[in-house]
C-alpha cells in the first residue's frame, strides 16, 4: 500500500461513506469514522544507514483529540516517515501525518553507514478510530518509492489498547490559553532536570519562554490560536547527562547533551518517560525544556524539541528548535559541525519550506516573495563570512575539548566555568562581526537564493541573507520561515 500511501499523502485526497446525525445535520468527516480520543502507537525502530524495521510496541487511548479536524490527511509532505489510518472496507485514507525521528537522524551517522544497527522507541498520534481500520508506518527516501515499515490492524474495542492513566506525580500549569484543544496548536513544555525544590524555578521559566515565543512573528500575531501549558514531574537530579564530561545525572526523561556523537546535540531516547508524562496535557507539539546552563538543544519535526533553559542563548534556542520540530524548517547554516553526513542528497529538492537546490530557478518554491530584477542565485559577502566563522569553529571546538578534558579529569568548578566564559566571550564577538557583516548586504532585506545551507557550502541556497535558522540574534525568521510558521499554526488551529 505504500504507492497508495504517498500518492494520497500528496494529493489530499480522502474518500468519505455518508452518514447523518440525530438532528439530520451531515456530520463532518472526523466524526464519521474517529472518536474525540488520541491513539498513541508506541513502537520499535530498528536498523542502520541500508536496513530499517519497525515493530509495534503498545497502543494507549489517550484523552481528547488535540489536533485539527479539518486538516486530516497531511498535504505538505515534510518528514521522511508517514503514519497513516485507513478504512478497512474501501482502503480509502482517513488521516496522515508525516514526521522525521531519532532513528531518522542515526540512519545518516557514520556508525550507521558503517553496519552499526542501533534500536529507538518512537510514537506516533493518532486520532482514535471510531471502527476498526488499518495503521501503516512508511519511509520515503528521496528518489525512490516509500517502503512500508509497518501495517496493524486497530480495533478501538480491542482489550489490546491500554487505557492506564497517564503518568502520576505530574503537575500541570496553564501558561496561554487560546481556546479549546481542537481549534488552537497546543504546545506542550515538559520540564527536565528539575528537582523538587526547582518546581517553582520551572513555573519561572515556562512563563518566560511563553513571552520569548509570542515576542516573534507570526506567533505574536497568532497568540489566539495558540495554547501552552507546562507539565512536569521533578526529577531526582538537577540538569540532564554529559557524557563527554562524564556527567550523569537521574532525571525524569534521560535528556543528554552527545547525541549522535555531536557535543551540544541534546535529545532523550526515553520516549515512553516523555510520553508518559506529556499524556497529562492535550498537545499537538512537544517540547522539552532542560534545567541547564550550557547551550545546546536538538528538534525533530512531529516529534519533538528540546533546550536548555538557563544560558544566554536560550530565547534563540527555543525559537530556533520550535521552528524545526513544529513547522519542519530546515538548519540554514552550513559552517558548524554535524553529526550527520549527507542530509540533503546531491540533485534532490528539499521539501523543507525555507532551503532549496535551487534545479529550477524559474519556479523557486518562494518565488513569489522574490523580487522583479533580484538575481539568483543571489550575490552576498560568503567569502568574508566564512573568514570569521570556519576559524571560529575551529576554536569553538577547541574549547569544548578543553571543557571536556578539565571536567573529566576533576577540575574544579571555578577552572570550569573560566573556561567556559572564555568561549562565551569569543561567541558574542563572533556573532556580533557575523550580525554587522549581513545587515550590510546589498541584498540585505530581499527574499533571493543565498548560496549556503542545510550543512552544505555550496548546493543549497536559503531565502534570505540572515534568518533565525541560520545564525544566533535577535533577527527574527525570514520572510519564508514566517509564512510558513504562520500556515502551520493555522492548519492546527482550524
Amino acid at each position: 500500500m505504500s504507492e497508495t500511501t504517498l500518492r494520497i499523502v500528496v494529493l489530499g485526497v480522502v474518500l468519505i461513506t455518508s452518514s447523518w446525525t440525530l438532528d439530520g445535520t451531515e456530520p463532518s468527516p472526523f466524526e464519521r469514522h474517529f472518536l474525540d480520543a488520541t491513539l498513541r502507537v508506541d513502537f520499535f525502530h530498528t536498523g542502520d544507514a541500508k536496513q530499517e524495521q519497525v515493530s509495534l510496541d503498545r497502543l494507549y487511548r489517550q484523552g481528547r483529540w488535540a489536533g485539527s479536524r479539518r486538516h486530516l490527511v497531511d498535504r505538505e509532505g515534510l518528514g521522511s516517515y508517514v503514519v497513516a489510518v485507513y478504512d478497512t472496507g474501501d482502503g480509502s485514507l482517513l488521516y496522515s501525518r508525516t514526521f522525521d525521528s531519532y532513528f531518522g537522524e542515526y540512519r545518516t551517522t557514520a556508525p550507521a553507514s558503517e553496519g552499526v544497527s542501533r534500536t529507538y522507541h518512537e510514537s506516533v498520534l493518532v486520532p482514535m478510530p471510531l471502527r476498526p481500520a488499518v495503521l501503516e508506518i512508511s519511509v520515503r527516501h528521496p528518489g525512490t518509492e516509500s517502503e512500508d515499515l509497518l501495517t496493524a490492524a486497530v480495533d478501538p474495542d480491542s482489550g489490546a489498547i491500554s487505557a492506564e492513566p497517564p503518568a502520576r506525580g505530574v503537575t500541570v500549569i496553564d501558561s496561554a490559553i487560546g481556546g479549546a484543544p481542537q481549534v488552537t496548536l497546543d504546545i506542550a513544555v515538559v520540564g527536565e532536570g528539575y528537582v523538587e525544590d526547582e518546581v517553582a524555578t520551572f513555573r519561572q521559566d515556562l512563563e518566560h519562554f511563553t513571552n520569548v515565543l509570542f515576542r516573534y512573528q507570526p506567533y505574536d500575531t497568532l497568540r489566539s490560536r495558540i495554547s501552552i501549558r507546562g507539565v512536569i514531574k521533578a526529577s531526582a537530579d538537577s540538569g540532564c547527562d554529559e557524557p563527554g564530561r562524564g556527567v550523569w545525572r537521574d532525571t525524569a526523561l534521560g535528556a543528554s547533551f552527545g547525541s549522535l556523537g555531536s557535543p551540544r546535540y541534546l535529545l532523550t531516547e526515553n520516549n515512553r518517560a516523555l510520553r508518559d508524562i506529556a499524556a497529562n496535557v492535550p498537545y499537538d507539539t512537544l517540547v522539552i525544556m532542560v534545567n541547564h546552563s550550557r547551550y545546546g538543544g536538538g528538534g525533530l519535526y512531529g516529534t519533538y524539541c528540546v533546550f536548555t533553559a538557563h544560558n544566554r542563548w536560550s530565547d534563540y534556542l527555543l525559537v530556533h528548535e520550535f521552528g524545526h520540530s513544529f513547522a519542519g524548517l530546515a538548519d540554514e547554516y552550513y559552517t558548524s559541525s554535524v553529526a550527520y553526513t549527507d542530509f540533503y542528497p546531491r540533485g534532490t529538492e528539499p521539501a523543507q519550506p525555507n532551503i532549496t537546490a535551487l534545479l529550477d530557478p524559474d519556479n523557486l518554491k518562494w518565488k513569489d516573495l522574490v523580487a522583479d530584477g533580484t538575481p539568483l542565485p543571489t550575490p552576498w559577502s560568503k567569502e568574508q563570512f566564512e573568514a570569521i566563522e570556519f576559524p571560529y569553529q575551529q576554536r569553538r571546538r577547541q574549547f569544548d575539548a578543553r571543557i571536556a578534558e578539565a571536567s573529566r579529569a576533576g577540575a574544579s568548578e571555578e577552572e570550569v566555568r573560566t573556561l567556559s566564559e572564555s568561549k562565551e566571550r569569543l561567541t558574542v564577538e563572533v556573532m556580533e562581526q557575523v550580525g554587522n557583516l549581513l545587515r550590510e548586504e546589498k541584498f540585505s532585506d530581499q527574499v533571493g537564493a543565498f548560496e549556503g545551507a542545510g550543512y552544505a557550502a555550496t548546493g543549497l541556497y536559503r531565502p534570505m541573507a540572515d534568518c533565525l535558522m541560520f545564525s544566533r540574534g535577535a533577527q527574527g525568521f525570514c520572510k519564508v520561515c514566517r509564512r510558513a510558521l504562520a500556515e502551520t499554526v493555522q492548519r492546527f488551529a482550524e
